[in-house]
């Protein structure tokens, strides 16, 4: 008898992974993708990721904040980097931040005030990949139809900014309500 109940745990537990096992050397849809020479590829289903936030208009340069149309910014990371996050409170490797920027307008159609969303503008990529990457995570810029992008150096300002700034991890958990909670529950904000 309990040999029968190890046994049926035993297929109940690999029928239970073999969905989420890949052939060798296989990769998730989610997890960073290079090319040959070290360009990032674009993630393809970035948008059904886990949204994290939206801002209007959010700038860290004065130039950028005196545009005349605010630009919004929506911030998604791969689902199992989220799940990780929310069990830890830390970040793991292989994940993928994308900040995508789009457009607005305040009019159109029946909208009377306030801003809508328009165009995409572009996507900026920041990615934890501990053995690709000096100092463990890296950015890259994508305009709106690249399918690629070179890593952005990092003499960049990218680099320091997030390295001073980052509530989590290099991070910016602080502009993320729900994930910020987190870092407080676990005690791994290092700044805010």
């Amino acid at each position: 008898m309990r040999k029968a109940l190890l046994f049926a745990v035993g297929v109940v537990l690999a029928l239970a992974t073999a969905g989420s096992l890949l052939p060798y050397g296989q990769r998730t849809s989610e997890e960073p993708r290079y090319t040959s020479d070290g360009r990032m590829l674009r993630p393809d289903n970035y948008r059904e990721w886990t949204w994290l936030s939206s801002g209007l208009g959010m700038s860290y340069s004065p130039q950028a904040a005196m545009a005349m149309s605010p630009s919004f910014d929506n911030v998604f990371v791969n689902p199992a980097a989220y799940q990780a996050f929310v069990s830890t409170g830390k970040w793991p490797d292989k994940t993928v931040f994308v900040l995508e920027v789009r457009a607005s307008e305040a009019n159109g159609s029946i909208n009377r005030s306030g801003h809508f969303q328009t165009a995409l503008l572009g996507l900026d990529l920041h990615v934890k990949d501990e053995s690709r990457f000096k100092g463990n995570w890296a950015f890259f810029n994508f305009d709106a139809r690249a399918g690629s992008a070179p890593i952005i150096p990092t003499s960049a300002d990218c680099y320091s900014c997030h390295q001073q700034h980052g509530a989590v991890d290099t991070t910016f958990v602080q502009f993320y309500p729900t994930l910020l909670e987190i870092a407080r529950q676990k005690k791994t904000l290092t700044k805010y």
